[in-house]
């Protein structure tokens, strides 16, 4: 004879899936920018000043032609030591990345943290209609990552077995 159970009749559980959570809705929109006319010297500045470690680099219509990074700045630092030059002489477009991959707004976070791992990046700018609409860290994927705290993450993949 088997053990009964006695907790009575189960309700039927919908597995319940949290809403996919988007870069668009973690990602920062009140930028810290640069030009690439802007020195070095004055990125320097900023990126103390605001406690950065980088910014993307937009020409007069918001559209993104650059990054630029402490390293960069570093960089910069160290040459002009070593050549013995002024440091407000070099200006950011001398400095900036310009093979700048962004990411869309849509992606699901988790997609992106990926994408930060694959490409040991510690941002992306976020482009629409070609103008700059924001940034995303890996600060702000682990923001997100915060807010499913206790929730089931695979669920979504779970849907269709």
């Amino acid at each position: 004879m088997g053990i009964k159970s006695f907790q009575g009749a189960r309700k039927q559980q919908n597995a319940t899936t949290p809403t996919s959570l988007k870069v668009k809705d973690y990602m920062t929109t009140n930028l810290i920018t640069f030009r690439p006319d802007q020195s070095v010297q004055e990125v320097v500045e900023s990126l103390i000043k605001y406690k950065i470690s980088g910014g993307p680099v937009v020409n007069e219509k918001q559209e993104l032609v650059g990054i630029i990074s402490e390293g960069d700045c570093l960089k910069q630092l160290s040459e002009s030591r070593y050549y013995n030059m002024p440091l407000e002489h070099d200006n950011v477009e001398k400095r900036m990345a310009i093979n700048v991959e962004t990411i869309d707004g849509n992606l699901d976070v988790f997609d992106a943290a990926n994408k930060f791992l694959q490409s040991k990046r510690r941002r992306f700018p976020i482009v629409e209609n070609g103008k700059l609409v924001g940034q995303i860290s890996q600060k702000d994927i682990l923001k997100a990552a915060l807010q499913l705290k206790g929730e089931n993450w695979n669920s979504s993949t779970k849907r269709g077995s």
